[in-house]
């Protein structure tokens, strides 16, 4: 009877140790009961906080930053994304997006949550509707531009070639969802301008800069980016203008 008790009791022990092995229920609901971070904190906003950067996009998908609700016109209030300067929520890949034109009980705006990726797609979609309807006429006629690059008429130059460094220093004040900040910044570099990039979204002296600026240059709320080459304030990207100040300030240069 004492072998046949000890064979007993090995077996309880054994299969006491498998089943202390098992997870425990709380532990194996943990992934399915774990929220999710798909939502910001609550936020309020009203037509008088403070340090508020308000980003709407118009009809033609460019970006346009103010700092007052009231300076958000008809067309873009609907969605505009909210970024509280003292805070650091809402500028990551979850943003705040507000209806300007419905409030709460106590006169709040109504915000939700969006991703990053989504809000910037609003902008795009416009942007792309618009340059898909100017396409036809974007198409130069034959024999009134320059050679198609890779023809025996085009310009050509050593693969990977850097330009020519100018002396010309540019500051941009953008975001890093702004495509048209992105683009200004190669296209001066490409001229050898020295670019500065200042963001508004998570610098908050560099959004004042950018506003003192503007107010000098007599310019209101602005899209982005604000650009200063050496004293001479562009906003949105123009290539156009943009070479015209590089000229500007070459020539201030003696260069």
């Amino acid at each position: 009877m004492t072998r046949r008790l000890a064979v007993v009791m090995a077996i309880l022990s054994a299969l006491t140790e498998v089943g202390c092995k098992r997870p425990a229920p709380d532990e194996s609901n943990r992934a399915a009961t774990t929220p999710k971070p798909a939502e910001l904190p609550p936020l309020e906003v009203r037509a008088d906080t403070p340090n508020l950067l308000l980003t709407w996009i118009d009809d033609k998908g460019d970006f346009h930053v103010v700092q007052k609700p009231s300076d958000v016109p008809t067309e873009g209030r609907a969605t505009v994304r909210v970024v509280v300067t003292n805070r650091e929520e809402g500028t990551g890949a979850l943003v705040y997006v507000a209806n300007l034109d419905e409030t709460t009980a106590t006169g709040a705006y109504r915000l939700k949550t969006m991703p990053r990726a989504q809000w910037e797609e609003i902008g795009a979609s416009k942007r792309k509707a618009r340059l898909e309807a100017l396409a036809p006429s974007a198409v130069p006629p034959p024999g009134s531009g320059a050679p198609p690059a890779g023809s025996p008429g085009a310009a050509k130059g050593p693969a990977g070639a850097k330009p020519a460094a100018t002396g010309v220093v540019a500051i941009i004040y953008g975001a890093d969802w702004c495509k048209p900040c992105h683009d200004a910044e190669r296209y001066l570099k490409q001229r050898g301008a020295t670019v500065i990039k200042k963001n508004i979204d998570d610098n908050e002296v560099a959004a004042e800069e950018m506003q003192k600026k503007l107010a000098r240059a007599g310019r209101g709320g602005a899209s982005i980016p604000v650009i200063d080459i050496m004293g001479q304030i562009q906003v949105g990207f123009s290539p156009a203008a943009l070479e015209q100040a590089l000229a500007a300030a070459r020539s201030a240069k003696g260069l």
